[in-house]
């Protein structure tokens, strides 16, 4: 895979492509990352990429020439056809879904952009997909590009272990089951037995029950759309049963025995 990244500030990707399980897939020749500097097909002596916006306010505005004649450069750099994506807030939401998705693109490139943002015929004009990775409003997309490259890179196909692909959170639509390593007990906190049985069935089962219950407890819009089994619809009954005997008796106003209503 290839990725260009179209940016002002390419120090900020120092650190991010240098280090861990992105720098060892460029070791291995699984992905190459080239940074551009946006301000290099800049044609004025300032390099200047921004101007204020029409109509007033405040900030200023990533102007269309440098941008557009920038982006197509690149993308006129190498073969086969990339897929653009721009960082924007009001762009698609992105997940895990698109992550893999993109995975498996030969090509990206990433157009990140600062101050108020581009100016909107840079848009109009080229063939981007508006990304964005969540209702925050960030300096620039610079950060949202790093978390694009991150969790795509680790998808491809000999950056990591496949087996801990397939259980993450959200590969199956649902939060991933907790984790637990040495010592057994810790502070009177003990590994739940199961995990020190041996029983790998058991050990399955007890680890999408958390899945179930976590996805449940912190997520339970992702259930509307995880593809569940009859097991695990079992599994979710059990962990529902649990949480109520948990909570307690209630009457039908939702209060416990000489309680007041929840508000």
């Amino acid at each position: 895979m290839r990725i260009d990244v179209l940016t002002l500030f390419p120090g900020m990707f120092a650190g991010p492509l240098s280090e861990s399980i992105v720098q060892r897939a460029r070791e291995r020749g699984l992905v190459e990352i080239i940074l551009h500097d946006i301000r290099d097909w800049a044609t004025d002596r300032h390099r200047s990429v921004d101007d204020y916006p029409y109509g007033g306010g405040a900030g200023m505005v990533l102007k269309v020439e440098p941008v557009v004649t920038a982006v197509e450069a690149v993308l006129a750099m190498a073969t086969p056809a990339a897929r653009l994506l721009a960082m924007t807030a009001g762009g698609r939401r992105y997940d895990q879904a698109m992550a893999i998705e993109l995975a498996t693109c030969p090509r990206l490139v990433l157009l990140c952009g600062h101050y108020e943002g581009f100016d909107q015929r840079i848009l109009d004009l080229l063939p981007a997909e508006e990304v964005s990775i969540g209702d925050v409003v960030l300096t620039g997309g610079e950060l949202p590009a790093m978390v694009i490259i991150d969790s795509v890179v680790r998808l491809l196909p000999g950056a990591i272990d496949a087996a801990s692909v397939c259980d993450e959170s959200f590969s199956a639509g649902l939060l991933e089951y907790p984790h637990y390593t040495r010592p057994p007990v810790f502070r009177g906190l003990a590994v739940p037995e199961v995990l020190l049985s041996g029983h790998h069935a058991k050990i399955a089962r007890w680890r999408r029950k958390e899945a179930l219950r976590r996805t449940l407890l912190r997520r339970p819009d992702l259930l509307a759309t995880a593809p569940l089994t009859p097991a695990d619809q079992r599994l979710l009954a059990e962990v529902r049963a649990e949480l109520a005997a948990a909570a307690g008796p209630r009457d039908e106003a939702g209060r416990p025995p000489g309680g007041q209503a929840p508000d």
